[in-house]
């Protein structure tokens, strides 16, 4: 598959790095409260997904998905583990 996100779809560092960093917090405020990991994560991903279909093409949805599947095969997720993910796939 081509390579549909460009420069223009990618946020800039900073900015995914703040988004990145309310993310973390909030997970961190979650597990605070007794919400289980497969909760927040489920919860987080379907939001994540909401949000991307309403402002994405589908096809640039099915590719970060894929680019994030890929990631999970290859071990680089498990790879950094104690490590916050938020803004990486």
């Amino acid at each position: 598959m081509e390579n549909l996100m460009d420069e223009r779809q990618s946020p800039p560092e900073k900015e995914l790095n703040h988004a990145g960093s309310v993310v973390d917090k909030a997970i961190e405020y979650m597990l605070g409260q007794n919400i289980s990991a497969l909760a927040i994560a489920s919860a987080l991903l379907g939001g994540a997904m909401g949000l991307l279909s309403r402002t994405l093409p589908d096809a640039v949805v099915v590719q970060i998905l894929n680019n994030a599947i890929e990631s999970v095969e290859s071990g680089e997720m498990r790879g950094t583990v104690g490590k916050d993910h938020a803004g990486e796939a």
